[in-house]
């Protein structure tokens, strides 16, 4: 059976968790987990390069097969989401540089598929993950976001396969 190396990034200017888990067949098995920090007193194109080279580290270290990235929601404060937006440019950028496959899940999706409700809170998510990799210390509420994301992926990521190779072939008939 083969082994697939799966990274979730849960985005953020300032914190972006990482985590890095093995797929094979329905076993999960986690690898590493951690958070790519900017400096808040840098200007923001020196922030997005930070984002940046950690991205590419983590990904250089572990290298993954697949990505997967939350999807982001509107914030109230505009200024926030331009922001949060700019990153998660960055973060999408990073794993296709690298030629991955990006998927990308919406919040409630994750949160579902880990714990089986769409609205649990964070606490729900961190014990599901927890449960569903053994042994595992968070370095941060972020970096556990990330391995639920990367967990979701490795639910949706056979069905979305098959699903792409279908509608690819379906051109050609």
């Amino acid at each position: 059976m083969t082994t697939v190396r799966l990274i979730g990034l849960d985005p953020g200017l300032r914190n972006t968790g990482w985590g890095v888990i093995d797929v094979e067949g329905n076993r999960l098995r986690h690898v590493a987990n951690g958070t790519v920090r900017t400096t808040a007193k840098l200007e923001m194109p020196s922030r997005l390069l930070e984002l940046h080279t950690g991205l590419h580290e983590v990904l250089k270290a572990y290298e993954p097969d697949e990505a997967a990235v939350e999807e982001i929601f509107s914030n109230k404060n505009p200024t926030t989401t331009i922001k949060l937006s700019l990153a998660r440019g960055v973060i999408l950028l990073a794993p296709a540089e690298r030629s991955l496959p990006v998927s990308q899940y919406p919040a409630n999706k994750v949160k579902k598929s880990v714990v089986g409700a769409g609205h649990a809170d964070k606490t729900q998510v961190e014990m599901m993950v927890g449960r569903l990799l053994p042994g595992v210390d968070f370095h941060s509420a972020d970096s556990a976001d990330a391995l639920a994301i990367a967990i979701c992926h490795a639910h949706y990521r056979t069905s979305r396969v098959a699903w792409n190779m279908d509608k690819h072939e379906s051109q050609y008939r």
